[in-house]
């Protein structure tokens, strides 16, 4: 019974080194046979992967098409034939995004060496909410915004909209104002500053639309006035034009 132990570890141990051995390649840069070459290489779709090369393998059927790349120039994406719907997801209108410069040869203008900062900012004031709030729509178009303003805004602004979110609190970040009291703030001006980004914010724009960054602009608006589309009413600071507190005065 022990020599056939010993006979059975011996070819064991065997065809362990056969099998270590013939995983090995020529190719330095192979990295030989995979157990579960699903765990390496996802067979799920992935951004920014041009899949005329796909899980190693070359598909010649698309192997000069572009996927998830640059949009060619002066072009816009499509959004259907609703004339309010694509006015409101045309790119916004105050200054060129980071992509324009890409796609439409536009730059935006360095406002750090203006005397008046931010005049765009400034202008954004005029800008109105294009999405309506009724008191009809009001339960829909708040609960979108809460929905957003959740995954994307409470870490550092707060549930409240106090600037006291898990980001702050815990003291990674420091600065973040209280827009509870802040109702003179436009609603252009407050699309603004999460459209391009404002301070130590960076722009959202890469991760929600227009028309989500509107309805989280309604939102903040149910936190500054728990009435706040309850009734059919017109916000009055729509034109009301409130400083640029980060600009930096030029001397």
């Amino acid at each position: 019974m022990n020599k056939l132990i010993k006979l059975f570890g011996k070819v064991t141990l065997l065809f362990g080194f056969l099998w270590m051995f013939n995983s090995c390649s020529k190719d330095p840069n192979s990295a030989g046979y995979e157990y579960m070459p699903d765990m390496y290489r996802s067979p799920a779709v992935e951004p920014y992967v041009d899949y005329g090369e796909l899980r190693g393998r070359i598909q010649k059927s698309v192997s000069n098409k572009m996927s998830v790349k640059t949009p060619p120039k002066y072009t816009i994406p499509y959004f259907g034939t609703n004339k309010e719907e694509v006015m409101l997801m045309l790119p916004y209108h105050r200054k060129p995004s980071s992509t324009s410069a890409v796609t439409h040869g536009l730059v935006e203008w360095d406002f750090s060496t203006n005397p008046q900062g931010d005049y765009d900012y400034q202008m954004a004031a005029a800008d109105m909410n294009p999405i309506k709030i009724t008191a009809e729509n009001a339960e829909i178009i708040l609960k979108k915004g809460k929905d957003l303003y959740s995954v994307n805004c409470k870490h550092c602004h707060g549930e409240k909209g106090d600037g006291q979110g898990s980001m702050v609190v815990s003291g990674a970040y420091v600065g973040v104002p209280n827009f509870v009291d802040k109702i003179a703030l436009s609603d252009g001006q407050m699309f603004y500053s999460i459209y391009y980004g404002k301070g130590a914010m960076g722009s959202h724009a890469p991760i929600l639309n227009k028309k989500e960054i509107w309805n989280v602009v309604h939102y903040i608006r149910s936190i500054q006035n728990p009435e706040y589309g309850k009734t059919n009413f017109m916000s009055t600071s729509v034109t009301t034009i409130v400083a640029d507190s980060t600009k930096t005065t030029v001397k």
